[in-house]
Formats: C-alpha cells, sequence, structure tokens
C-alpha cells in the first residue's frame, strides 16, 4: 500500500508538471506588402537562382580578390566581432544555468569543531547545578565547563517540482535570449562586413577622382605654359597668366583634399581589419567595376534573411516566456527536499550506524497577499511583449524601407551616370573648342578657364557617381540580409541532459 501511494503522488506530480501556464508563443503577424514585387523595379535583369547571394561571403558578389583578402582579415581580427562571439558565449552559458534548474541540486558541508562548553553557560532558568549518582544517591555538583570534538558531514538535496512551468519558462526564455543574441552576432558581423565593403569602394573611388584631379592639373600647367609663352611674347596680358594660375593652384587645393580623404577611409579600414591606422596602406588601384544583379526575391523573403528582424522576433519570444514566469507566481511553489548525513564526537565512529541522521520534507510556498506584487510584475511583462511587438514590426518596416531605397538609389544612379557620361565628352569637346578659339584670338582666356573648370567638375562627378553605384549595392545586399536566412539559429539552443545531474 506503501508503494502504491508512493507511485500515486509520483504520477500525480508527473502529471502536474505537464500543466504549464502561460501563454503559448507564436510570432505575431508583420507588415508584409501585399504584393509579390518591390515597388521599384531594379535597373538590371534579374539573377538566375544560381547566382544567389554566397552564404556568409556576400561581398563575393563583387569579384574583387583584394577586398575579399580585407574581409577575412575582419572575420579573424575585428574586436567587434570578437565581443559579440564572446556574447553568444555567455548567453550560451546562461542558458545552461537555466536547465540546471530542472535537476535535483546536491551539496555536501563536511566539517571538524572542537569546542569548549561555558561552565556558566545559560541553562533556561534551572539552577547552575547538575546531580552526579554516588554511590546510589543523587548529589548536586556545579556546572563544569566541557571540552569536545564534533565531526559532521552532512548532505543537503532539493528538487523544484516544476508544476506550473516557472523553470521551463526560464528555459524557454534564455534559449530565446541565446538564439537572440546569434542573430545579433551575425547582424553584427553583417554591419561590419558591409562597412568595409563599402569603405573600400569608396577608396577606390577616391583613387579613380585623384586620377582625374591629376590629369586635369598636367593639362591645366600646358595652359598655363601655354599663357605664359604668349604673354612672353607680348600676346596676352599678365591676367590670363593669374587666372590660369590661380586655377591651378585650385586643383591642386582638390587634389590634398582628396588625397585627406583617401587617407581617412584607409584608416578606417585599418580599424575594421584589427590593425592600427599607422600599420595599414592600401595599394592606389582606381574603380574600375560595375554593380553586379542582386537576387531581390519576394518581399516576404526579408522576414528571414534579416538577423536583424530575427534578434527582434526572438526578443519577442523571450518576453513572451516572461510572460508565464510572471503566471507561475501566482501558483504554488513546491519544492522537495532533504538532508542527512554522519555526525559523531569521535572521528572513529563517524561513519557508524548510530551516527547517521537524516530527514525529508516538502515545501509548499503559496502566496496569498502580496500587496499587488504578483499581478504588477505580470503586467509589467505583459506590457514589454506588447513593446517587443511593436519593435519588431518596426524592424520590419524598415527593411523594407532600406531594400526599397537600396532599388530606387541603383535605378536613379544608373540613369545619372549615363547621363553624366554624355556630360563628359560634351565638357571636352567645349574644352577643345574653347582652346582653339582662344589661340585663332577669337576669345579671351576665361572661356579656355570656364571649360577646364566644367571639364573636371563633369569628370569627379562622374567617379563619384560609380563610387556611389557601387556602395549602393553594397548596402542592397545588406538590407537582403547578406545571404544569411534564420534557419541558421534553429540549433543555437541548450536542452537538459541526464548527464548534468552529477556535474558540479
Amino acid at each position: 500500500m506503501k508503494r502504491a501511494a508512493i507511485s500515486a503522488a509520483l504520477a500525480a506530480i508527473m502529471f502536474a508538471t505537464g500543466c504549464t501556464v502561460g501563454p503559448r508563443y507564436s510570432r505575431p503577424a508583420a507588415p508584409v506588402p501585399a504584393p509579390d514585387a518591390w515597388k521599384t523595379q531594379p535597373p538590371w535583369e534579374q539573377a538566375a537562382p544560381k547566382d544567389a547571394i554566397p552564404k556568409g561571403a556576400w561581398w563575393q558578389v563583387f569579384p574583387d580578390p583584394t577586398l575579399d583578402a580585407y574581409e577575412q582579415q575582419l572575420l579573424q581580427a575585428n574586436q567587434s566581432l570578437a565581443a559579440a562571439r564572446d556574447h553568444l558565449e555567455q548567453a550560451r552559458s546562461l542558458a545552461r544555468v537555466a536547465t540546471a534548474d530542472m535537476f535535483p541540486q546536491l551539496s555536501a558541508d563536511p566539517s571538524a569543531v572542537r569546542e569548549r562548553g561555558s561552565g556558566n553557560r545559560p541553562l533556561n532558568g534551572q539552577a547552575p547545578t547538575t546531580i552526579v549518582i554516588v554511590n546510589g544517591v543523587g548529589v548536586a555538583e556545579p556546572i563544569r565547563p566541557y571540552t569536545q570534538n564534533v565531526f559532521t558531514v552532512p548532505f543537503s538535496l532539493s528538487y523544484e517540482v516544476d508544476l506550473f512551468g516557472r523553470v521551463r519558462h526560464n528555459v524557454e526564455a534564455a534559449n530565446a535570449s541565446l538564439q537572440s543574441t546569434a542573430a545579433d552576432l551575425q547582424n553584427v558581423q553583417l554591419v561590419l562586413t558591409a562597412e568595409l565593403a563599402a569603405d573600400y569602394f569608396t577608396l577606390r573611388e577616391l583613387d579613380a577622382e585623384w586620377q582625374v584631379v591629376q590629369e586635369s592639373v598636367g593639362y591645366q600647367r600646358k595652359g598655363l605654359d601655354l599663357v605664359n609663352n604668349r604673354h612672353e611674347g607680348g600676346i596676352t596680358s599678365g591676367l590670363e597668366v593669374a587666372q590660369q594660375s590661380a586655377l591651378l593652384d585650385s586643383t591642386l587645393s582638390q587634389l590634398a583634399l582628396v588625397q585627406q580623404s583617401r587617407a581617412q577611409y584607409e584608416h578606417a579600414i585599418a580599424v575594421l581589419v584589427g590593425q592600427s591606422a599607422s600599420s595599414l596602406s592600401v595599394p592606389v588601384a582606381p574603380l574600375q567595376a560595375t554593380p553586379p544583379p542582386v537576387p531581390l526575391g519576394v518581399p516576404s523573403d526579408v522576414l528571414e534573411r534579416r538577423p536583424d528582424i530575427s534578434t527582434a522576433e526572438r526578443l519577442m519570444a523571450y518576453q513572451n516566456a516572461q510572460v508565464g514566469i510572471a503566471h507561475s507566481a501566482f501558483y504554488p511553489h513546491i519544492t522537495l527536499s532533504g538532508s542527512g548525513g554522519w555526525q559523531s564526537r569521535d572521528l572513529e565512529p563517524l561513519f557508524n550506524a548510530p551516527s547517521l541522521f537524516w530527514s525529508l520534507g516538502a515545501d509548499a510556498l503559496q502566496p496569498i497577499f502580496e500587496g499587488g506584487r504578483n499581478r504588477a510584475n505580470l503586467a509589467a511583462a505583459r506590457a514589454a511583449y506588447e513593446q517587443s511587438v511593436a519593435n519588431y514590426r518596426q524592424s520590419v518596416l524598415t527593411a523594407f524601407q532600406q531594400v526599397e531605397d537600396g532599388i530606387s538609389n541603383l535605378s536613379t544612379l544608373s540613369q545619372a551616370l549615363a547621363t553624366q557620361g554624355a556630360a563628359v565628352e560634351d565638357a571636352r569637346r567645349a574644352l577643345a573648342i574653347a582652346n582653339n578659339r582662344y589661340i585663332g584670338g577669337v576669345t579671351s582666356y576665361l572661356d579656355v578657364i570656364t571649360a577646364q573648370t566644367t571639364l573636371l567638375a563633369s569628370q569627379r562627378l562622374e567617379t563619384q557617381l560609380l563610387g556611389q553605384q557601387m556602395v549602393s549595392s553594397v548596402y542592397l545586399v545588406k538590407a537582403l540580409g547578406g545571404g544569411w536566412d534564420a534557419s541558421q539559429i534553429k540549433n543555437q539552443q541548450v536542452h537538459p541532459q541526464a548527464g548534468q545531474v552529477l556535474r558540479p
């Protein structure tokens, strides 16, 4: 009958353990655009499925070995990325801490004490004497001091019966936090690698721009030689010499500013790849690239591609588990406990049967009046969950905006580059005509200076538009998630394992 009662009690506990209180989690609806296509059409043909963004090394969609080498250095040496990896390991360890509550907790506290009792110790109101039997007669003697040894080897065992899912909700919250941190690591990597690619293409654009300005300095010097010779021959005035000299000096200033900007981007690349700004030197190589076609997919794909959206979604799951934890506080908190061990005045009989002591018990803590604490905690947890839902939906809207911005920027820049190329050719013809007319004495040298200035400005704008086009391509790939998908964090979770029972 005792065995039957114990079995029935254990069965009742196991049945009650499945009665988890609190809301079940399901991902809320996101504001996904209704049509199955983007609002702005891309300025290129859609890429084939085989041309998908490379998983992980998304920058390889731009065939540039130098960029790939710098990105690999970033993955190995960037300190912000290293900190994000350490944060993930911390989250994984904290998740393991949460699973530890699903197992009994056993501890030992052995001690050895030698103590002396006072001869004047209080005796609960009794006279400070003791009765000693002498020859069959009780004789009162005063209380005397004593000295003794106490050897104890105690053990204590406790286990929380998870009747209403508090422990399971804790594990659920810890795993959601772990997956959120894993997605956040991927987002940090995406942001850093995109920043490196954008800085790299901007630096290459500045190399091309420096080349343009340097060529302009060359023909402006030839122009200065021309007006100097004409001035020495008495054909032109000193005003034309001064005008050409001023233009040349202004262009040299522009050249210095381009070099300054390039140095700043070089320093930024050095920090991203984990080096000091003074130790990295990027060789000059003018930008000669065109944006590759980017596989866009449909808008709903963004929900699975973007690591920042996955971070926000996992935070919703975490807050939902917190609601369950707050809800379980209204129900009894049951703990099974036991203690036992050996205690003796002498070391030799310490582990004998008479030295054994033990106790078993259970504790049920049922909140009755808490001054509204539990109700307020539940309301706060629900509000935090609703806040995480709003943040998730906002991150989705922002993601769609960034993709649409990227497509729109590339479309506009593609058109601007086509017209700017024609503008450069027109400026070259205008400069040639102005030179011929000046040498022929038809116009003043001011027309030549104006044509030189217009050509330089047109050429610089053309290289800047190309650089912006490459940077916009980088940010479009980033807005699409860089080839990442949410399935990569599904395995980032911990589960209770039987072997944990024997782990400290």
